[in-house]
């Protein structure tokens, strides 16, 4: 379920909130209940990075496990 960031025009509180669809309206603020809250660009929580199915699946022969190489020199 989509976690969206929201910032209060108000107070300046910001804040996260729950939405159950992308192009529902803004919630009020959570600190002074306000009804003039923008949604805030943000990054996702999370990030695909290091060792995962996208580097070792789909390979075949001495390719087949890059991360678990014995010449692998690390970072």
């Amino acid at each position: 379920m989509p976690i969206f960031d929201f910032e209060c025009q108000s107070c300046g509180n910001v804040f996260e909130k729950l939405v159950l669809k992308s192009d529902a309206p803004a919630p009020n603020c959570t600190a002074c209940n306000s009804g003039e809250v923008e949604k805030k660009v943000s990054a996702p929580g999370f990030r695909l990075s290091g060792s995962g199915w996208y580097e070792t699946d789909f390979k075949t022969g001495k390719k087949k496990n890059l991360a678990g190489s014995q010449g692998d020199s690390g970072s």
